[in-house]
């Protein structure tokens, strides 16, 4: 979730829910505040933007994103390629909601326009990339990953190949469906550019498999991923780790109002309004959150029962079955098969 977006009290209410829950608060690309210090262990996205660990000019700082992770409780860093729901195209944030706060935080000038590009400076290409993400975990000994949307597969076969051959790589891939939601994206974009979740998994998956590296890399699977029969699918399709999104918003009290541009939202969610932020109560909402990843969990854990398993991980694609909605159907493992392994194995770490 993105500073920038949210009003001080919904980071607040994640944190703390999220704390409770023992699951990660992803901080989104707008940087990190003392709203996300409540007891809550982070990601630390980095945008395209660099808020937070950029130079005045807009360029990336390793020397500032070192100081960042020593004084916070970051656990690993995410950057950002793209994201599903506006695939290759950067971000804007209005002036109006650039408040002193927001400008400190993200390292940019108060009542000013801030626009996040549509691709880094830090790198132009696969071999640069690798060689960013390696200094940067060198600097800060943490896990470092991407997260992107996907559509051609030039970018992913070319990622694998190089960790195969010179030994540099990624800690850990998130791969967000091209059905993400947001308000803050052209509906050509947002309807129809990037792969659906299990397409886009399944072939990115299948390149690293192929090559050999699925056991040395963390996956992490994002869009409308937040439901139980969902979330154990993306799990039995390879993915380690899930990223919720749409469902904790929900529980912050979202009424899907599309405000959040104006900075008007009604229900104090998305504004820095300190009038409407003051309608969210985050003790309340922290609770919510908390009980919705634990609710979660539990039925994940009833179905994995309900598959002769004692743990989601150990769910395979044998256990599920695809309708095409004309009473026919086919079994995953056939529709997400990765050719030279065994469908029905799952990674045991």
């Amino acid at each position: 979730m993105s500073f920038g977006a949210l009003s001080a009290s919904a980071i607040v209410a994640l944190n703390e829910g999220s704390a409770t829950a023992g699951c990660l608060h992803n901080t989104g690309e707008g940087g990190v505040s003392e709203h996300h210090l409540h007891g809550g262990d982070l990601v630390f996205q980095i945008g395209t933007g660099y808020f937070g660990c950029r130079t005045p000019d807009g360029r990336f700082s390793l020397e500032r994103l070192v100081e960042l992770v020593e004084r916070h409780p970051i656990r690993a860093l995410e950057i950002k390629l793209s994201q599903g729901a506006k695939p290759g195209i950067g971000g804007v944030l209005p002036a109006a909601k650039v408040t002193p706060e927001i400008a400190r935080i993200r390292g940019v000038r108060a009542g000013e326009t801030c626009i996040s590009p549509s691709t880094h400076s830090a790198f132009s290409d696969v071999d640069s990339m690798l060689d960013t993400v390696e200094e940067i975990a060198a600097a800060t000994g943490l896990p470092v990953g991407i997260k992107s949307a996907v559509g051609e597969l030039g970018f992913w076969e070319e990622l694998a190949d190089q960790m195969v051959v010179t030994g540099r790589g990624v800690d850990f891939v998130t791969i967000d469906g091209g059905e993400g939601g947001t308000g803050a994206a052209p509906l050509a974009f947002s309807d129809h550019v990037a792969l659906p979740f299990k397409l886009g998994f399944s072939r990115v998956h299948r390149i690293f498999t192929d090559a050999g590296l699925d056991e040395q890399i963390v996956f992490v699977g994002s869009a409308k991923l937040g439901f139980p029969e969902t979330a154990l699918l993306a799990m039995a399709m390879g993915c380690d780790l899930i990223n919720v999104g749409r469902e904790t918003m929900l529980a912050l009290g979202c009424i899907q109002a599309q405000r959040c541009h104006t900075g008007r939202c009604p229900t104090g969610v998305a504004t820095q309004s300190r009038w409407l932020a003051r309608g969210l109560d985050p003790g309340d909402k922290a609770a919510r959150v908390a009980n919705y990843v634990s609710g979660l969990r539990h039925e994940l854990l009833r179905l994995a029962h309900a598959c002769a398993v004692s743990h989601p991980a150990l769910v395979t694609l044998d256990s599920f079955e695809i309708l095409d909605g004309h009473f026919g159907s086919r079994p995953a493992s056939e529709v997400f098969s990765t050719p030279g392994t065994g469908n029905t194995e799952k990674r045991s770490g």
